[in-house]
């Protein structure tokens, strides 16, 4: 009895980063509907290899399943993930803002980010994501990424610095 209660226990404190998992999954794969898959399968994991967990961070343990469950997921399908573009006009807004101006810096900076995040090589982006959106620690991203932190801290330098060429090329483009 006590041990079920504890696996619930468990399995209820995971549910405090299910966000954070969709937002990894989504940022992984793509692909809202996908994303919500993974989460979901990540999930069932979790709650059923959950009496493993030998201690430790949990997030960092959660998050290890999505990306695992990513990954799974891309090799399946490489060739129509491998074939993605970020199409800048169909992501464009329908609708004229107020304020022309403003939203259109706005817009323009947030469709360009997302466009070179999504343009990144999978292993960038999903270092990026982890460190830049999720906050993990370079420690917890290497437990979850399955690599060395000096891994890492090489796809955070190279992920940045691609990151960086892509929005500079589209600025210069821009103007």
């Amino acid at each position: 009895m006590a041990d079920r209660d504890e696996a619930r226990k468990f399995e209820e404190s995971l549910l405090g980063w299910l966000d954070d998992a969709y937002n990894l999954a989504r940022w992984l794969l793509r692909d809202d509907q996908d994303a919500q898959d993974a989460v979901q399968d990540a999930f069932m994991r979790a709650a059923h290899f959950a009496s493993g967990f030998r201690g430790g961070d949990r997030r960092a343990w959660l998050l290890a399943i999505v990306r695992n469950v990513c990954y799974t997921q891309l090799s399946r399908s490489r060739t129509a993930a491998s074939n993605v573009v970020f199409d800048e006009e169909q992501h464009q807004g329908a609708s004229p803002a107020i304020d022309p101006e403003t939203a259109a810096f706005n817009r323009v900076d947030r469709e360009a980010l997302i466009g070179a995040l999504e343009a990144l090589p999978v292993e960038y982006r999903e270092a990026i994501v982890m460190r830049e959106m999720e906050g993990l620690s370079y420690k917890e991203i290497a437990g979850a990424a399955g690599v060395p932190i000096g891994t890492v801290m090489s796809r955070l330098a190279r992920g940045r610095a691609l990151l960086r060429r892509t929005l500079e090329i589209r600025m210069k483009k821009a103007s």
